[in-house]
């Protein structure tokens, strides 16, 4: 890497004392970024010449602050040449902090990141879901990777990172990676994180991330008619994988559960609630919320299915979730043997509970946001952009109202 250092020795006239003194500070510049202090030495603001960056006439104090400014000046070009013959990296606040003789060891960009991972890792069931932690490992990786491919290096300073640095990750991530723009804004999210531990810590002067805006774009969510569930329902599937698959996926259109609650599902998590009725009453394994789910009958069906399950007996589990690559995989199957067409996976099931089952059917937006587990009712509104045949009975509702006045 080429090291384009320059130092610029200036005044702030604007800050000069009753005296008409003002501080000098040394201005460090490295490949465009720069690291400020003062000298600790004040000149008379008529006395000080901008262009040599020196105090003008003979008097003593003059001579005593031009020949520290001449030693300050040798000082970090040997601090330079020193970094270069240990083959470190080094930027203008490794020279700036030599200098003042609080020359921090470098901290190093992936070391903070394994040691937030390691400490997520360790708070998994805790503070945070499994899925949170391996998102974490997804974004080192990321980060290593574009490391290695833009600056040829195993790892690099913090201090290195700047907003140059985040733009070319969210380029590599969208081009190189070919990760959709949300992912791609998702990660560096993630990566935001461990920016800022580093600058809470002071191992960075600056927040890089202070220009820099998370811009997620607006997805329609893709989901089932009534007739695509119907069409699944009635599949007559010999092949026992299959056909315990599309029972699972069912039970979670009519439930609304991801699949890493599905899967964790116990037998205390469902229970007969106030009304007499019985309810799934459990907690999200991403967020961590209560959802409360009453239990309909075509769910109930299933549950009472698997009741005696070989695989359920010992965990007392409510059904024999498949991995969740197994699940994928088998769904699309039976997308293909029912004829849709859509990308089905298994996390569909959710969004037709929250589409299909509910707000179409009538049931107000805040109590599908509760049965959902939603922390805000915006996330719940994503599904309800997407709803023309709830609007359409509406409105069919209005205009036969309006018929009879005319």
């Amino acid at each position: 890497m080429s090291h384009s250092l320059s130092l610029l020795f200036y005044i702030k006239k604007s800050k000069a004392d009753e005296y008409g003194k003002a501080v000098i500070y040394l201005r460090i510049t490295l490949n465009g970024r720069r690291a400020e202090c003062s000298v600790h030495r004040k000149v008379k603001v008529d006395d000080w010449h901008s262009k040599t960056q020196r105090a003008l006439g003979n008097s003593q104090n003059s001579q005593e602050i031009n020949r520290e400014i001449s030693i300050i000046t040798d000082k970090i070009y040997g601090i330079q040449h020193q970094f270069q013959r240990e083959g470190k990296s080094y930027t203008a606040l490794n020279l700036r902090d030599s200098y003042l003789g609080k020359d921090k060891s470098q901290k190093m960009l992936l070391e903070i990141f394994q040691d937030h991972n390691n400490k997520v890792d360790n708070l998994v069931g805790k503070d945070f879901a499994a899925g949170t932690a391996e998102r974490y490992r997804t974004c080192k990786k990321h980060v290593a990777a574009f490391i290695k491919y833009k600056y040829k290096k195993n790892d690099i300073p913090v201090q290195e990172v700047d907003h140059k640095f985040i733009t070319g990750l969210e380029y590599y991530l969208k081009t190189t990676r070919k990760c959709a723009h949300n992912s791609a804004i998702k990660y560096i999210t993630n990566f935001k994180k461990i920016i800022r531990i580093a600058h809470a810590n002071d191992w960075i002067d600056k927040d890089p991330f202070l220009n820099w805006k998370a811009k997620l774009k607006t997805v329609d969510r893709e989901f089932l008619t009534e007739e695509e569930i119907q069409k699944i329902i009635d599949l007559n599937l010999k092949m026992e994988r299959l056909d315990q698959v599309r029972d699972i996926f069912i039970f979670c259109c009519f439930t609304g559960l991801a699949y890493a609650d599905v899967k964790k599902l116990n037998r205390t998590d469902v229970s007969r609630g106030a009304d007499g009725e019985e309810w799934v009453k459990t907690k999200r394994s991403k967020t961590d919320t209560r959802s409360n789910i009453p239990i309909l009958p075509i769910a109930k069906k299933i549950i009472e299915k698997y009741k005696d399950h070989e695989l359920l007996k010992e965990k007392e589990l409510v059904l024999p979730v498949l991995s969740n690559q197994k699940m994928n995989a088998y769904i699309k199957e039976i997308a293909t043997l029912a004829g849709i067409t859509k990308n089905l996976t298994f996390h569909l099931a959710r969004h037709t509970f929250a589409t299909t089952v509910t707000l179409t059917n009538g049931v107000p937006i805040e109590s599908v946001s509760k049965m959902l587990g939603h922390t805000n009712l915006k996330t719940t509104q994503h599904y309800a952009k997407i709803l023309d045949m709830k609007v359409s009975r509406d409105m069919s509702i209005l205009r036969d109202k309006f018929k009879s006045k005319i």
